[in-house]
């Protein structure tokens, strides 16, 4: 994945800083397939920075302060790659957590999670299904998108392919 990043030159004007791939992204060991990158980041009242510095080595937590957001792209291999013998949901969750802080710690044994995020997602490629709290699974495919206000939710690919899907999150206040 390619990432292009702008910013201004001594004299004010606009140009390319950085273009070549996403700086923090990793391709777990752990399942095979699962990839998850990290292409920018801001913090809350942080002006737009004008030289395109890399926000991302800094960043200690994927979850995003009230009005800092987190730019993710996610590659979920097909929930089949969990049900091989090999598949060692401890080595995961351990390099889970070591990839997203944050984020990692509200996830549940079964996916769910809930974030105090308002999350803009993107299917770029192949189909994955939402699974709302009550059970309520809607398909997603290339080109769809989601607005996830907050709720509990998980990730599910019932599909023989990977599927790669991009997000924004926007921290919010928590709601009571």
């Amino acid at each position: 994945m390619r990432r292009v990043v702008t910013g201004h030159d001594e004299n004010g004007r606009s140009v390319v800083v950085s273009d070549g791939p996403v700086p923090r992204s990793r391709e777990f060991t752990s399942l095979p397939g699962w990839v998850s990158r990290l292409p920018w980041a801001t913090e809350p009242g942080e002006p737009v920075g004008r030289t395109g510095e890399d926000p991302t080595p800094k960043v200690t937590s994927l979850l995003p302060a009230p009005g800092g957001t987190r730019f993710i792209v996610l590659t979920f291999p097909p929930d089949t790659a969990m049900a091989d013998p090999a598949f060692d949901p401890v080595a995961f969750d351990r390099e889970q957590r070591a990839d997203s802080p944050g984020i990692a710690e509200l996830i549940e044994p079964d996916g769910m999670h809930t974030t105090p995020t308002v999350d803009y997602g993107i299917v770029l490629r192949g189909e994955i299904v939402l699974e709302l709290d009550d059970g309520h699974r809607t398909r997603l495919s290339a080109g769809d998108i989601v607005i996830q206000n907050g709720t509990r939710h998980g990730w599910r690919n019932h599909s023989g392919q990977p599927a790669t899907v991009a997000f924004v999150l926007v921290g919010t206040e928590r709601d009571g």
